[in-house]
């Protein structure tokens, strides 16, 4: 890897953030309990990726990804078979990619690599809304593409202090603001934005760059969204 590339997180998180990191490495290190009572000891292991596969590939494609920076990866697994169960192919050959890094806080992986593509699946409601603004530079780190999905709705899974791991739950529209605002100092950079309400339904945005405001005929600037259903 090119030594340029490779950053150190420094997140300068606030404190609740830094306790919240201190949270999710215990829950993956020994499990959490669930709203319903029961307990989920295997933890962090879902690839969340492979259910937005359909949507995700053909931006793959056109921006000609071949390295990704997978950040709040969990257990994603992208060399393993059967990620897409039609073709069998892994999640590199699905989406035909090279080389791929992986972020997970929870699990100490803690170098953040610069890539074609940023991936961010089910991460962005796990941070404090404090801290929001400053993970969302996940710009810095992507060359091309930026693929983000959020949850927005509560969790099943509880913090190890009882409170939902789903601590910042906000409406489609206004997390597709915060980027928004922030592509304006990242303009070449594609974003889709992936909002679910639920495990499998939810609202993509049309995919955009910060330039194409500047580049707009109009002074209305709108982005569509459309309901989805993932397979």
């Amino acid at each position: 890897m090119n030594g340029a590339n490779n950053m150190k997180i420094d997140e300068q998180l606030s404190a609740h953030g830094q306790k919240l990191i201190k949270l999710y490495k215990l829950m993956a290190k020994e499990g959490y309990d669930r709203n319903d009572g029961t307990r989920i000891d295997n933890v962090y292991n879902d690839f969340e990726m492979r259910k937005f596969r359909q949507i995700c590939q053909p931006h793959f494609f056109a921006n000609n990804v071949k390295t990704v920076l997978d950040y709040g990866a969990g257990g994603s697994d992208w060399d393993c078979p059967d990620f897409d169960p039609v073709t069998r192919n892994s999640a590199k050959q699905f989406f035909n990619v090279d080389q791929v890094y992986k972020f997970e806080p929870a699990r100490d992986k803690m170098i953040k690599t610069k890539a074609d593509c940023v991936v961010c699946m089910d991460v962005l409601e796990h941070i404090f809304i404090s801290d929001v603004a400053k993970i969302v530079e996940l710009f810095n780190l992507s060359n091309k593409l930026l693929i983000v999905n959020v949850a927005c709705y509560e969790a099943n899974a509880l913090l190890p202090n009882g409170e939902n791991a789903h601590i910042t739950v906000r409406t489609p529209d206004w997390w597709r603001g915060v980027f928004d605002v922030i592509s304006l100092n990242h303009k070449d950079i594609e974003v889709l934005l992936i909002c679910s309400y639920d495990f499998v339904s939810g609202v993509i945005f049309e995919k955009f760059k910060g330039a194409d405001w500047e580049h707009s005929e109009t002074f209305v600037s709108k982005i569509k969204g459309n309901t989805f259903q993932p397979s």
